[in-house]
């Protein structure tokens, strides 16, 4: 499957925490990177300081569905399913 031009939900949904050129720190699920342009192209597209993870980025349909919305919807609840969960387990006696 080839990305669907100007759909960019895999720049918004999922969170990136590789430093990306003007977002130091990555960025948060949710958030639109400051690397589309206003067509939600990537203007890194190309460039060496694309992160690697959007480089290893492959479009699917179980990913991508049949349109932008559908792709935003599936790559935030792929984000919420593998999110980091707060710790709450009891101490035990070795993590005394």
């Amino acid at each position: 499957m080839d990305c669907r031009p100007g759909c960019g939900a895999c720049c918004i949904a999922q969170s990136i925490s590789s430093p990306i050129p003007g977002m130091p720190n990555g960025k948060p699920a949710g958030v639109r990177c400051v690397q589309l342009d206003e067509n939600n192209l990537c203007l890194l597209y190309g460039d060496p300081r694309r992160p690697q993870v959007c480089i290893d980025f492959q479009a699917m349909p179980d990913v991508c569905g049949s349109s932008r919305e559908e792709a935003m919807r599936l790559l935030a609840e792929m984000e919420r399913e593998t999110a980091p969960q707060a710790d709450d387990r009891r101490p035990t006696t070795d993590d005394e």
